[in-house]
């Protein structure tokens, strides 16, 4: 199957879930008061953009999500690299602490968030940082683990130095997982933005959300819903084409010698 096969078969799935969307609520099969149609959806939407609420709260989101996402790249990525790099021993020792931390959910531990930083932005955006830090600290670590030791041997033979095996060989094998990670932190993100935004908020699209559910406006919970949905799916693919422009490179290894191939077929 081309890629133009698949891209239609994706986008012809896309438009009957659409077409559903709309269809049952309206011939009743589905309960509107429920799930109201696509097309109502839309208009709370567009009378949201309107009214100038959806691009603020859209913006505040955007940014908690944002702020939240970097600093646990910005902790995350350094420290799996390094434990699974240059301190296995200490990675191995700690292994049954950080699956500890990974599991201790923040909205469970919400009332003493709040004790020791509020309910302010910095109390959001430690929710979102810290269930994004998790993937990227575990995928990190997994990618170091899985370099080929022949592959480093190769390396090491062709007179490569600690850092330049690290830059030219380590990361770019590595770099598969870490993607990988970055796009789990990056859905872990929006999807904590509505626990986040219920601490004592009084804006972004979790917010409303909440607001909306408490006043049982289905179409404008829909319509925060679809707004969060596609932020997230926007930032997924951001990084999905990200990794397709940077991590171009694979290693395949034989008995009888060492080959750098190109993924994409493009010729070494």
């Amino acid at each position: 199957m081309n890629d133009r096969t698949t891209l239609m078969h994706q986008a012809l799935a896309v438009i009957l879930f659409l077409s559903l969307w709309e269809v049952l609520p309206r011939t009743g099969l589905v309960n509107p008061l429920f799930i109201p149609p696509l097309s109502g959806v839309l208009q709370a939407i567009c009378d949201l953009y309107a009214s100038g609420e959806l691009l603020l709260h859209a913006r505040l989101s955007l940014g908690r999500a944002l702020i939240g996402f970097g600093a646990a790249v910005a902790i995350g990525l350094p420290l799996g690299l390094v434990l699974g790099g240059w301190f296995p021993r200490i990675q191995t020792a700690t292994e049954p602490l950080l699956e500890l931390f990974a599991q201790a959910n923040p909205v469970i531990l919400a009332h003493i968030i709040i004790f020791f930083l509020g309910i302010g932005e910095v109390a959001k955006t430690f929710i979102i940082g810290w269930l994004c830090l998790w993937p990227i600290v575990f995928s990190s670590i997994s990618g170091i683990r899985s370099v080929d030791v022949p592959v480093l041997k190769a390396a090491r033979s062709l007179g490569l130095g600690r850092r330049q095996l690290f830059l030219k060989v380590v990361l770019p094998s590595a770099a598969p997982a870490i993607c990988t990670g970055l796009r789990l932190a990056s859905g872990y993100a929006f999807i904590m933005l509505v626990a986040s935004e219920m601490m004592g908020g009084s804006n972004g699209i979790g917010w409303l959300i909440v607001q909306s559910q408490e006043n049982y406006h289905v179409t404008r919970i829909f319509a925060g819903a679809t707004v969060l949905t596609t932020l997230a799916v926007a930032a997924d693919l951001s990084l999905k084409l990200a990794e397709k422009r940077f991590v171009v490179w694979d290693v395949a290894l034989s008995e009888d010698y060492l080959k750098l191939a190109p993924v994409r077929g493009e010729e070494s």
